[in-house]
């Protein structure tokens, strides 16, 4: 969470970063719950103070064998203590409540992020590849998965209820084959690659800025105190939580997992397909580099650029956005989304999003390194999608297909799909 002091000096920017991001900060409150806080710690360091002066006086008196006023020093010393029980008490509860608040005051924006209130709000940077021109009715995802027989979504929610899917045969090695790319990349490009818990405790979410503002979105376990976490970044970041790092040189990780997610909020919206399911895959960069903000913004650059290239391998028209203030979480300094092109919509989908933190979330998760002068400083982190799945298999399948029903296979793919240059038909129903 911001520090305190930072709050108190940035007032007005808290509250207008809170009404961009559409987010209820009783910023008032919090101001007046700090201030108890403050005076309580300052009479309560006064009266602990006191008393130990106090208990001092009884031990010499007793020394001197005037065990009188010792007595009389000594109920002093009980009515102290009696009152620190007191303010002790009305102090966990200022504390209590200066955290509550904390925990929702969102992270300043960067100055080059636009002001808007949602996803139509947000700017085209720049535009990369060329639309496919197709002199056919071109045929969406659901139906070329039909046709091969690689995708059946009646029978997913038959065993998982709604937004649920199953992909088969080829359209399982796909999945896996574009995993396998970002993977590759990736590694070839200093990333350690992880598999990591998807069922986490509920302070790693609150630590990396989920919870609470994102607790709708999250499924619980019931009984187990732990929730299924919607990307890998919570998990990856927690690793280091509470440790003091190293920072010679940028700390790259790709967290591969299951992610899940509630879609709270976007009933009736992309309800077709696979656009936005409640289960899928996701290879997730994060980066933990130094407290500088020329460093992490070369870090957001570099992830983002690490995203494209998976798309140019995947041969994918897409266009780079930078995102408006309505349409960034709490967290966010800076946020570029990538959105592929979807023939089916007629439009760009959003594939990848990247995030500059700062330090917010290392202050949550009590994540620091020692600068050159010896002191410590809270970390930069930041994450992006390489690639998820099965969206990404939206674009793919829809661009790639051929008048005949038949789909290319773009050439960085065929390894992991023992040489297959397309998806030919008829394929054998499974």
């Amino acid at each position: 969470m911001l520090d305190m002091n930072w709050i108190r000096e940035n007032t007005e920017l808290v509250r207008k970063t809170a009404e961009w991001k559409r987010i209820e900060l009783p910023l008032d409150d919090l101001l007046k719950w700090d201030d108890k806080r403050r005076n309580l710690r300052q009479t309560t360091e006064s009266q602990r103070s006191q008393r130990n002066e106090l208990t001092k006086e009884v031990e010499r008196l007793m020394r001197q064998g005037n065990r009188t006023a010792g007595e009389t020093v000594k109920e002093q010393v009980r009515d102290i203590n009696n009152g620190l029980t007191v303010l002790e008490g009305e102090l966990a509860e200022a504390d209590r409540h200066c955290r509550e608040l904390l925990l929702l005051v969102p992270n300043p924006v960067s100055q080059d992020t636009p002001v808007g209130r949602d996803d139509r709000d947000n700017v085209e940077l720049r535009r990369v590849g060329e639309l496919p021109e197709f002199t056919y009715a071109p045929r969406d995802h659901v139906e070329l998965g039909e046709l091969h027989h690689i995708i059946d979504i009646p029978r997913g929610v038959k065993a998982g209820g709604p937004r649920s899917y199953v992909l088969k045969g080829a359209g399982l090695y796909l999945h896996l084959a574009v995993q396998r790319l970002a993977l590759d990349v990736l590694t070839a490009r200093g990333f350690t690659v992880m598999d990591v818990p998807v069922m986490v405790r509920p302070e790693a979410l609150e630590r990396t800025g989920f919870f609470p503002l994102g607790i709708d979105q999250t499924y619980e376990l019931n009984g187990e105190n732990r929730w299924l976490a919607g990307t890998s970044e919570v998990s990856l970041v927690s690793l280091y939580s509470d440790e003091i790092m190293e920072m010679a040189s940028p700390l790259r990780l790709a967290g591969m997992s299951a992610c899940f997610r509630r879609e709270v909020g976007s009933a009736g919206r992309d309800v077709r397909g696979l656009y936005r399911v409640h289960q899928f895959s996701k290879i997730e960069q994060v980066v933990i580099c130094e407290n500088n903000p020329a460093a992490s913004e070369n870090m957001l650059q570099e992830i983002t650029a690490n995203a494209e290239h998976i798309l140019k391998l995947l041969e994918l028209p897409y266009r780079v956005m930078a995102v408006c203030t309505g349409d960034m979480s709490q967290k966010t300094h800076k946020q570029v989304d990538i959105e592929t092109w979807m023939p089916s919509r007629g439009a760009y989908g959003e594939t990848h999003s990247a995030s500059n933190l700062l330090d917010f979330q290392a202050r949550r998760s009590n994540i620091r390194y020692r600068g050159p002068d010896g002191r410590l400083q809270y970390c930069h982190t930041l994450n992006n999608t390489a690639v998820a799945t099965p969206r990404i298999l939206i674009p793919l399948l829809e661009n790639h297909q051929q008048e005949d029903g038949s789909i290319y296979i773009p050439h960085a793919l065929r390894k992991y799909m023992d040489g297959m240059a397309k998806l030919e038909l008829p394929l054998r129903q499974l």
